[in-house]
């Protein structure tokens, strides 16, 4: 019984429909009376009657039809344990329900990068399918590594382990189980991360198998894969002609030389891509490129060899999420159009279809802390950005985290999930499930951000948080404000090249005019030798 009553709860939506239903019952049934009941009647009363009758046999059907549709979104909701109002659902409603994993069918999404923004990503799309895949690089060759990678003689795991963490129901605990440093005597200073992968791929003696089912020995939502299993670095070539070999002294070496970035490339090049990444991205309904370092996370992971000709050859929508600020030592005054030039110069065009990009009001005084490291906010140069063929989607997507200006996973989720919703639409797929699993959670999302949006607001107004500049312009306030200092440095640069050149030139006169001076003074002297001596007189 209390089973039953739990369909009449106001979260469950359902009595609406019932109470049609009666309407529909009550309807019918009083034109069948009127027609049974009365001796005669008129052509008029006729026709009201049938049409009272239709109306009923009408709202009978339709409330059959949307309590079938509602039944179906309890479902979803039920095994939706990704987000608070699944987790209720599923406390409440699962003895109602069979369970059956709905979210196996959601759209497949394969996510390209690195580092915190790759991780950012992942945790917003976990609430809308588990067909996820992470392709990460393993990127930390030639670096000095942790005492614990020493001892285990391991690869470097850093980036899988962070991509396993957003994909965590759990990412507190999951964080500090795979970076628990144990203080045993025997194990002191060995990761458990490092020792659980390591367990794996000498089970499998495959790492990229090994972290395949290391994902599902821990339940995590999708999958995560090394972009290649071959030993890479990733190397720098700046503008005056220096070559980087080591990723973690780009920035040093660009700040040092004052000069940008020519391009980045790997070492060896002919890397083989890991066993299921092209498959991965063939399959996929979604390429997602981005956010993080340009030159040392996104570009990379499309270097490899085959991986950039897979992304341009697939039929999915591909996105690239724009960073929100620029990074020192590496797009130094990038505006948006710069990145997307960087990547069509590295890996050719046509291989993004649209860009996600921030124009949301960001704290000032946030702003104020990145520019004293010398980064700035990203300008939407909305022009240049129409040569590239991408179209741009502008949101709101920023946010402070640990004092950091970082993307809102959610905004970045919803606005793609809202395209392929879109997408399915237009293919006349709303009965689809995929449709309707998508269309409830992302209704749930929406009404998140929404509400989280209000309370802010309230703070706002309340005192309780600093006040935003509304007329933000999204360019460059450090290249504004050092913009003298850095030119003096660069033109000092370029005087001292001018004057080195000039110098070289005056040197190679000088030694032409001696030449050619060292030359006439020889000329008489050889002609007096080869005169011919005039003849005696004769007395």
């Amino acid at each position: 019984m209390k089973s039953f009553m739990e369909w009449f709860k106001a979260s469950t939506k359902v009595k609406r429909w019932i109470l049609l239903i009666l309407v529909g019952v009550a309807l019918t049934c009083y034109a069948f009376t009127k027609i049974l009941v009365s001796e005669e009647i008129t052509f008029f009363e006729l026709g009201k009657t049938i049409l009272i009758f239709v109306l009923g046999f009408m709202a009978i059907v339709i409330s059959v039809v949307f309590i079938q549709k509602r039944s179906l979104e309890i479902i979803i909701e039920a095994n939706n344990t990704s987000t608070e109002k699944g987790k209720q659902a599923q406390l409440n409603i699962k003895s109602l329900i069979f369970n059956k994993k709905v979210y196996e069918e959601g759209p497949k999404v394969v996510v390209i990068g690195g580092g915190t923004g790759l991780n950012i990503v992942l945790e917003g799309f976990k609430k809308y399918t588990n067909n996820i895949t992470a392709i990460v690089t393993m990127s930390d060759y030639g670096n000095v590594p942790t005492a614990s990678r020493k001892a285990l003689d391991t690869l470097p795991l850093k980036d899988i382990k962070d991509s396993i963490i957003a994909m965590s129901d759990k990412e507190d605990i999951m964080r500090k189980l795979m970076y628990f440093n144990f203080q045993n005597e025997r194990l002191r200073g060995l990761n458990f991360g490092d020792i659980y992968l390591t367990a794996m791929n000498e089970i499998y003696n495959n790492i990229s198998e090994a972290i395949l089912k290391s994902t599902e020995v821990l339940n995590i939502t999708g999958r995560v894969m090394p972009v290649t299993l071959d030993e890479l670095t990733i190397c720098a070539e700046l503008s005056d002609g220096t070559t980087v070999k080591q990723k973690d002294r780009i920035p040093q070496i660009v700040a040092e030389k004052v000069e940008s970035i020519n391009r980045v490339y790997i070492s060896p090049s002919n890397c083989r891509p890991s066993p299921g990444v092209l498959d991965a991205i063939e399959d996929a309904d979604v390429i997602i490129i981005g956010p993080g370092s340009l030159y040392t996370n996104v570009l990379p992971n499309l270097l490899v060899k085959n991986v950039s000709r897979a992304i341009r050859d697939s039929k999915a929508m591909k996105f690239y999420i724009s960073n929100i600020m620029t990074e020192p030592g590496q797009t130094d005054n990038y505006t948006l159009s710069d990145h997307l030039k960087a990547i069509n110069e590295h890996v050719g065009t046509d291989i993004i279809d649209y860009c996600l990009a921030d124009t949301g009001e960001v704290v000032p005084e946030y702003i104020r802390k990145y520019n004293k490291d010398g980064s700035d906010l990203v300008e939407i140069d909305s022009k240049k950005i129409n040569e590239y063929n991408v179209r741009v989607i502008q949101r709101n997507m920023s946010c402070i985290k640990n004092e950091r200006i970082r993307h809102k996973s959610d905004v970045i989720a919803s606005t793609i999930i809202e395209m392929i919703c879109n997408d399915l639409k237009f293919h006349d797929m709303q009965n689809n499930t995929e449709y309707l699993l998508l269309q409830s959670v992302l209704k749930d999302q929406k009404k998140l951000i929404l509400k989280e949006e209000k309370r802010k607001k309230k703070l706002l107004e309340s005192g309780k948080l600093p006040k935003k500049e509304t007329d933000i312009k999204r360019n460059s306030k450090f290249k504004e404000k050092y913009r003298d200092r850095v030119e003096s440095i660069q033109n000092t640069e370029a005087k001292i090249k001018e004057n080195r050149r000039i110098a070289e030139e005056i040197e190679k006169m000088e030694k032409a005019k001696m030449a050619a001076s060292s030359k006439r003074k020889d000329a008489p002297r050889t002609a007096r030798q080869e005169m011919p001596k005039a003849p005696k007189r004769r007395k």
